[in-house]
């Protein structure tokens, strides 16, 4: 397409084949600064990225920043909050970053961030979740938080199918339902007053989400991968998220991973070598004893499937292999604040994921430090984003704290296959806020604490990560 308010640098485009990402040595990167606090965050981590690249790389490689719109600054230049050359350019480039933007009040497009996601199927919310040294937290032992959530990205609520009270799509919505399902139109409490919304989760969404945490964790010889679900209350949406989740794990990746119920019974047989199938259903079901005949039979037969494994599994062979298990999202909220070590990656739908990613980035520190991505593995489309809100009352005053943006950034130089430019940011990172030299944010928890402190700009925060690279 031909682009009427963007500049478009004449340099290296990224591209995808069967092996990966291509990267070249000047590869073109779309940008976006962001609302409200954005142009601060952004300038403070260009010099960051910057730096990294020329520390880890010399002249050898560095990258064309490519400025596009969206927000505000696309509103007041274009009258659209999300030009179609700022998605253009997304796609052609496959991977680029942008600040927090503003969702627009009143009709049309919900949210920015969604819209993007959507438009170009960024199915995986990727955010990483680990504390770095010196930085407050309310918690004890905030190292013990090191975790990676993959957040389901394009269905759920955030499909935005809703039906508002009162208006004639409602009315013609509750009619079809009172007509074709009467019994779930019964389930309404106050059917006069009420607005609705669907929540779609399909296989193949949850199946995509779920090899790409797969092939994550396998590749960085992480532990385990945790299925995070509300199969309890919402069987076939959130239930069957679970369910395809499991089917999907032993069928594509059997030789490399395990069950935790396959886990318990390939260790109790190891344990208990003459154990009949029945006496370890027992053992892996304390209800056994009150089940249905029926039911009984389904975990004797899951007891015997799963010691059908031994020869790859069995002798302990179980014991390296990943770990995919599941866990209800409430007890998941409380347990990762009380047993974050049980907790390693993460695959959840996306309420859940919302949820999640920001209460642990709470315990390490919140969400001004937090960096996240949004990912297509099919396709290679990646952005790169901060997590937090564009904070007005502070743009233009130099004062936030860039840690999400330049986190996010240090992911999106991992993603490109950059990983000697993403250790420097780490390095200066951790070298930063060990010296406390932190933003205002970081300043008064640490004085509240005890601590002595230096108060930076953001801009000055940024040269502290520059120096202790």
């Amino acid at each position: 397409m031909s682009y009427e308010t963007i500049q478009v640098p004449g340099a290296g485009t990224i591209t995808r084949d069967r092996t990966g990402l291509r990267v070249p040595a000047e590869p073109v990167i779309p940008f976006i600064r962001g609302d409200g606090t954005g142009p601060d965050i952004w300038r403070a981590a260009q010099r960051v990225f910057d730096a990294a690249i020329e520390k880890a790389y010399g002249s050898e490689r560095r990258i064309t920043w490519h400025e596009v719109y969206a927000g505000e600054s696309a509103f007041n230049r274009t009258g659209n909050w999300l030009p179609d050359e700022t998605v253009e350019a997304f796609k052609t480039h496959l991977v680029g970053i942008k600040g927090p933007l503003t969702t627009p009040v009143g009709g049309g497009i919900r949210s920015l961030n969604v819209a993007l996601r959507q438009l170009l199927d960024l199915y995986v919310c990727l955010r990483p979740v680990r504390w770095y040294r010196g930085v407050p937290s309310p918690v004890k032992k905030p190292e013990d938080v090191d975790m990676v959530i993959f957040r389901e990205n394009t269905e759920d609520i955030y499909a935005g199918i809703e039906f508002q009270h009162g208006t004639p799509e409602c009315e013609k919505f509750k009619a079809l339902l009172k007509e074709h399902f009467p019994a779930m139109y019964k389930k309404i409490r106050f059917p006069d007053t009420v607005g609705i919304g669907l929540k779609p989760i399909s296989r193949e969404g949850t199946e995509r989400l779920v090899r790409a945490a797969i092939e994550y964790a396998l590749r960085e010889q992480r532990r385990s991968v945790t299925l995070v679900h509300k199969g309890n209350i919402m069987k076939f949406t959130s239930g069957a998220f679970r369910d395809w989740g499991y089917q999907f794990a032993t069928r594509a990746f059997r030789d490399r991973v395990v069950t935790e119920r396959e886990s318990w019974i390939l260790g109790n047989k190891e344990s208990h070598p003459q154990l009949t199938s029945e006496e370890n259903a027992r053992r892996i079901e304390p209800g056994f004893e009150m089940m249905t005949p029926e039911q009984r039979r389904q975990v004797v037969a899951e007891v015997e499937t799963a010691l059908g494994l031994w020869d790859t599994h069995g002798g302990g062979k179980w014991k390296q292999k990943l770990l995919i298990r599941d866990a209800i999202a409430d007890i998941s909220l409380q347990q990762v604040l009380t047993r974050p070590r049980d907790f390693d990656v993460i695959a959840t739908p996306n309420l859940n994921g919302d949820y999640l990613s920001d209460a642990l980035a709470a315990q390490v520190g919140g969400i001004g430090i937090a960096p996240g991505a949004n990912i297509n593995y099919d396709t290679g489309h990646a952005i790169f984003e901060a997590t937090h809100g564009t904070a007005p009352k502070y743009a233009n005053l130099d004062q936030v704290n860039p840690g999400s943006l330049i986190l996010s950034g240090e992911m999106m130089l991992r993603y490109l296959g950059w990983a000697e430019a993403a250790d420097a940011i780490i390095r200066g990172m951790d070298g930063a806020i060990s010296a406390r030299m932190v933003t205002y944010d970081f300043h008064r928890l640490l004085v509240a604490e005890g601590v002595n402190a230096h108060k930076v700009k953001c801009s000055e925060f940024a040269e502290a990560v520059v120096v202790h690279m």
